[in-house]
């Protein structure tokens, strides 16, 4: 048997063939995998309540939630918070950067032209849609002024989802943040920055 160029014996073709074995019936039956899930859960359980009974419940890392709550780090990125200048306003310059860097597509601004000639726009609606939103932190990176944030809240209760659109009144002026977050980020130092 010949091939354009190469020269191939039959006997060396049918060296090269590799037989595959299938695999048993047995090792791809999906019940033996469940049943040593269900065991190793149900262990687990068991070492469980006897650590609770027999009094050493500290090993456990149990929180009573209601009574008790988890301390998170100062790094935790929690619910969005739109920071405000010194004289209450909002920082946004509305540039759209956090819109263009959210991955979820979960930030939708609409922009209008400022009555100070010193800001360009603002945004005059800003609304961020929690339920989307996959708390990556890339807005905040993205925003060249320090308009939004990630805080500390992650607690988000609501009937509907409606409840889980946050516009401009619950981002920037919500009673838990107690009149709005002042931005670090001054504003001589911004325009001194070119920002």
């Amino acid at each position: 048997m010949s091939t354009a160029g190469n020269t191939m014996t039959t006997s060396s073709a049918k060296s090269s063939v590799v037989r595959v074995q299938r695999p048993e019936a047995d090792s791809t039956w999906y019940l033996p995998g469940i049943a040593i899930g269900l065991w190793m859960t149900g262990k687990r359980l068991v070492l469980n309540l006897v650590e609770t009974l027999t009094g050493r419940p500290d090993r456990m890392p149990t929180v009573n939630y209601p009574e008790q709550k988890y301390e998170y780090s100062p790094r935790f990125k929690g619910n969005h918070v739109l920071t405000v200048k010194k004289d209450g306003s909002l920082r946004c310059t509305a540039c759209m950067l956090c819109a263009t860097n959210c991955p979820a597509d979960c930030i939708h601004i609409i922009a209008s032209e400022h009555d100070d000639p010193t800001v360009e726009k603002y945004p005059i609606r800003y609304e961020i849609d929690v339920l989307r939103c996959v708390f990556c932190g890339f807005c905040e990176e993205a925003c060249p002024v320090d308009a939004i944030r990630m805080g500390p809240e992650w607690q988000t209760p609501g009937v509907n989802g409606s409840d889980f659109v946050y516009d401009i009144k619950h981002l920037a002026y919500r009673p838990q943040l107690k009149g709005g977050i002042v931005s670090v980020l001054d504003e001589s130092e911004r325009h001194k920055a070119g920002i």
